[in-house]
C-alpha cells in the first residue's frame, strides 16, 4: 500500500531530502557489472543519516546491496533506530529494496518508512510491513 506523504514526520527531514542525500550515494556506486547503481540513505530517529550505495564483486554472491551498506554504517556509527530509508537507483524505475534487505531492515524497525524513487522528483512512501508481511523474526532477542 502506498502511503500518503502526510504520514511522513521524521525530525524535520522531508522524504525529498532523504532522496537527495540516496541520490548523492549513488555517486559512489561500485557497479561495473550491471551498469546499475544504487544508492541509500538511512535515516535514525536522532536525526542522523547514513548513506550506503551498491558494492559489486566479480563473484556475483558477494555483491552488496545499498541498503544493507547504510545498515552496517549505522551499526558501525552506534546508531540502531531507522526510521525511514530512501532508494534511487535513477533510472527511472523504482527499485524496492530485494528480499535479504527487506529483512535486514527489519530487524531494525520493521514499520520502517520505504521512499523509493520513480524517476526526477517522483517517489513514493511504502512501509516495510507492506513489502515484507510476515518477516522472520527470533524470540526474546535483546538488542
Amino acid at each position: 500500500m502506498i502511503l500518503k506523504t502526510a504520514e511522513w514526520d521524521f525530525l524535520g527531514i522531508s522524504p525529498e531530502d532523504l532522496l537527495d542525500e540516496a541520490r548523492t550515494a549513488r555517486e559512489c556506486a561500485y557497479s561495473p557489472y550491471s551498469g546499475f547503481p544504487v544508492g541509500a540513505a538511512l535515516l535514525a530517529d536522532d536525526g542522523r543519516i547514513f548513506k550506503g550505495c551498491n558494492v559489486e564483486n566479480g563473484s556475483y554472491g558477494l555483491t552488496v546491496c545499498a541498503e544493507r551498506s547504510a545498515v552496517s554504517l549505522m551499526i558501525v556509527s552506534g546508531g540502531r533506530n531507522p526510521g525511514a530509508i530512501a532508494i534511487a537507483c535513477g533510472s527511472g524505475v523504482p527499485c524496492p529494496p530485494c528480499g535479504s534487505c527487506r529483512q535486514v531492515l527489519a530487524e531494525f524497525n520493521p514499520a520502517m518508512i520505504i521512499v523509493l524513487e520513480y524517476g526526477e522528483g517522483s517517489f513514493s512512501l511504502y512501509s516495510l510491513e507492506d513489502l515484507l508481511p510476515l518477516s522472520f523474526k527470533l524470540r526474546n532477542r535483546d538488542r
